[in-house]
């Protein structure tokens, strides 16, 4: 059984032990969570790890890799987790996958997800909630849920989830491992199943920030397949202020678990310890981000998800003796769960001729106002930390409205509408040994302020060597 499995660790044990040794403790690992239903699509059995001999290989040969279920990967089944794509063999891969792939990275399996990266839990999926590994009774987070329980039950080095709201951070912040959304356009977009064009990042989960750092350094650049991908490296070097940005909280302290207040208060205070100056913030317009946010990505969702029809690939049905809308409304409403038929009728009512107005428009300029506050916010800061997420992961059975859920992206959300890039960190555990993470946003292309940040904590402190408990019982 392996334990401690980041890149550092696993280049140790290659050159040790063999590459068949590490993947024998991987698959064993794997055996020991298979109950948290993190794989969807498996593909271990597809790997060679017979070649012992490393010469002349890659750096990167043989390192583990998941990717979420709405990436694609070629010959490997992808459904972004719904019906409507059953039985879908993407003919390419994605440029991220293609990447990795190129480096000598071994893709072992598809993790699971909310269908089409659409919930907070990782239960809205056509094979079954995902749980989280250190309580299978509570929720791992979403909706790259599969990918953060693989990092933290040491199946993989790193994995691949999207954000398009929080999407890989919640589920960092859930599960005890690091999740990193970077800046908009640093990874390209090509072969993400989309969700909200504007908002979806590829984004990566690990065990330790060094091994995301290489993963994302591996992925990232400019792709002629992508036109909204950016060559970061024409951005000058950041230049470490040593000044934070924290949250003035109290109106939102009433819904906040008050063991995340604590551990947010001590990560604040451990920077301040370490001469780190510090900024209070009032963001007034927190209260209106959730409202935002959720116009933008179901409009762009309903857009987006048009083209599924039932016609070309994934799920059909007998169409010879049926009219063309009658089959369209047939094949969505089995093939679509209930979280994404009610993002397109949300989407497609804010976008309609009465309330595009009133809804999207007006969502547009908040979020184009918003940016340009946080772009004077960052003239005096090198970094923003907020919680990662209000609550503790909740119980699978538990009962919570939509508003609610939705309100579990209050503090991930601003980092998807203004493009910035954002990391989740493993910062501490409850009373009843649950994870919790907190947050760094920085600006535009300052990546390595998060990883500066993280990794000065991260020397301090353990949190991300601990081990789920459904490993060790």
């Amino acid at each position: 059984m392996i334990l401690d499995l980041t890149l550092k660790s696993f280049f140790e044990l290659r050159e040790k032990k063999g590459l068949k040794f590490v993947y024998d403790q991987i698959l064993y690992n794997y055996e020991k969570v298979r109950q948290t239903n993190c794989i969807i699509t498996s593909n271990f059995e597809a790997l060679n790890f017979n070649n012992s001999d490393l010469n002349g290989k890659k750096e990167f040969f043989g390192v583990p890799v998941v990717i979420k279920d709405n990436i694609v990967t070629k010959d490997i089944l992808t459904t972004a987790a719904s019906k409507i794509l059953e039985g879908f063999i993407p003919p390419y891969d994605a440029t991220a996958v293609k990447r990795l792939k190129e480096a000598g990275c071994f893709i072992v399996g598809k993790s699971n997800l909310d269908e089409f990266g659409m919930g907070s839990k990782n239960k809205n999926s056509v094979y079954g909630a995902c749980l989280n590994p250190w309580d299978i009774t509570r929720v791992p987070g979403g909706s790259s849920g599969g990918s953060a329980v693989a990092v933290a039950s040491r199946i993989c080095v790193a994995a691949l989830g999207s954000d398009t709201g929080g999407s890989v951070r919640l589920p960092a912040a859930f599960c005890g491992v690091y999740g990193l959304k970077p800046t908009y356009g640093k990874v390209s977009r090509y072969g993400l199943i989309a969700f909200g064009s504007s908002l979806d990042c590829i984004g990566v989960m690990a065990s330790d920030v060094n091994t995301v750092r290489e993963i994302l350094n591996l992925i990232s650049g400019i792709d002629e397949n992508d036109e909204t991908s950016v060559d970061s490296s024409a951005f000058p070097e950041p230049v470490i202020k040593k000044r934070f940005g924290y949250l003035n909280l109290n109106e939102f302290r009433n819904h906040i678990d008050p063991e995340i207040l604590l551990t947010y208060s001590k990560t604040i205070n451990f920077f301040k310890e370490e001469g780190y100056e510090c900024l209070e913030l009032n963001l007034e317009f927190l209260k209106y981000i959730i409202p935002c946010y959720y116009i933008i990505c179901t409009a762009e969702a309903a857009s987006n998800l048009s083209r599924f029809d039932g016609l070309r690939y994934g799920f059909s049905l007998d169409a010879t003796e049926t009219e063309l809308d009658s089959y369209y409304l047939k094949i969505r409403t089995l093939g679509f769960g209930e979280e994404v038929r009610r993002r397109i009728l949300l989407g497609n009512f804010v976008l309609s001729a009465g309330y595009q107005g009133r809804y999207y428009s007006k969502a547009l300029k908040l979020r184009g106002r918003v940016f340009r506050m946080m772009e004077e916010v960052f003239q005096n800061i090198d970094v923003l930390l907020t919680p990662t997420s209000p609550v503790l992961p909740p119980r699978i059975d538990e009962s919570q409205t939509v508003v609610q859920e939705y309100l579990m992206d209050i503090f991930t959300v601003l980092a998807n509408l203004c493009g910035y890039p954002a990391l989740s960190f493993p910062a501490g555990f409850s009373s009843n040994n649950l994870p919790i993470g907190v947050q760094i946003i920085g600006n535009l292309f300052s990546e390595d302020k998060l990883f500066h940040y993280a990794e000065l904590f991260e020397r301090n402190h353990e949190f991300n060597k601990a081990v789920p408990p459904i490993l060790i019982c």
